[in-house]
């Protein structure tokens, strides 16, 4: 049997049921399937080749897609089977998002309210830092003669000026999803829902701000709504603190998407990934606007 037919057989509720199982597309790391048991439909992940390499533990994803879920952003996660590492969760009838849709009028301030839900609700099971992600995905790269861009080293004392501007006035943490690309919203009609949890931890705010304006590409105008539905109102150090973490989202991102060059069996240009990821973090690094972000991410 395949992966999916021996999950499938292992749930006990769904013996003697008719069952279809339909692959989806779409999914960067793991494998994901629309199963409907005498026509219910069900939405299953398991998990991709090697993805403890990304920093996957899939101990944390189950129990903070349980906590995402009881704030009603996340889909509910009705079974899991440990062997397998799969869930089985709520099918969300709703509409997948993108980069173009999230940049609709109002959309902004929609993913900001949902976030801000995600934000108030339980403590996710551990605690996520792009920079200590980072450094562990360097010493992947280098263990297994992973390509990494070019001058990507050259810049890690920018990353650790990044960090230490940070440190100075930090934010309390709460529970982030940290990989809010378009297609991790959807759109059930009434409102936004979030889903995969993978990379979900306990996060400063505005790393995950930061990060869903970078994915979707936004705009000066945009990245502003986002702060100002979130915070109630826009301070410097706020966009500057969204600002820093754009630029570590592509620092991050960009070597998973190295990684996933190398092991990903999906079929993906992943290398075309890391390297626009890594162009767009050194412009924002070379931006004339840099040092005025590290400067007000430090007054109050």
């Amino acid at each position: 049997m395949s992966i999916i037919d021996e999950v499938v057989d292992k749930i006990e509720d769904w013996k003697g049921k008719s069952i279809s199982v339909q692959p989806l597309s779409g999914g960067l790391t793991n494998s994901n399937f629309k199963v409907e048991v005498d026509g219910t439909p069900f939405f299953i992940r398991v998990p991709g080749e090697s993805t403890e390499l990304l920093a996957i533990n899939r101990r944390n994803e189950y129990f903070n897609s349980k906590a995402a879920a009881e704030t009603g952003v996340g889909p509910r996660v009705l079974y899991y089977i440990p062997e397998f590492q799969a869930m089985v969760l709520e099918f969300l009838r709703a509409k997948t998002m993108s980069k173009e849709a999230l940049g609709a009028p109002g959309l902004p301030t929609k993913m900001a309210q949902v976030i801000k839900r995600l934000h108030g609700g339980p403590r996710f099971m551990a605690d996520f830092n792009m920079f200590r992600l980072t450094e562990y995905y360097l010493a992947i790269c280098k263990e297994h003669t992973i390509r990494i861009p070019a001058g990507y080293l050259d810049r890690m004392p920018t990353v650790i000026r990044i960090e230490q501007a940070m440190a100075v006035l930090p934010l309390p943490t709460v529970p982030c999803n940290n990989d809010l690309l378009a297609e991790n919203y959807m759109d059930d009609g009434s409102s936004l829902r979030i889903i995969d949890y993978e990379y979900s931890g306990n996060n400063d705010p505005c790393f995950e701000l930061g990060n869903t304006c970078q994915e979707q590409q936004y705009d000066d105008a945009r990245i502003l709504e986002v702060c100002t539905a979130y915070f109630g109102s826009p301070s410097a150090n706020k966009i500057s603190r969204m600002k820093l973490n754009m630029i570590m989202s592509d620092v991050g991102w960009g070597l998973w998407a190295a990684i996933q060059a190398k092991i990903s069996k999906i079929d993906f240009d992943f290398w075309g990934w890391a390297i626009e990821r890594w162009s767009r973090a050194e412009e924002k690094m070379d931006s004339s606007e840099f040092p005025s972000w590290l400067k007000d991410v430090r007054s109050p």
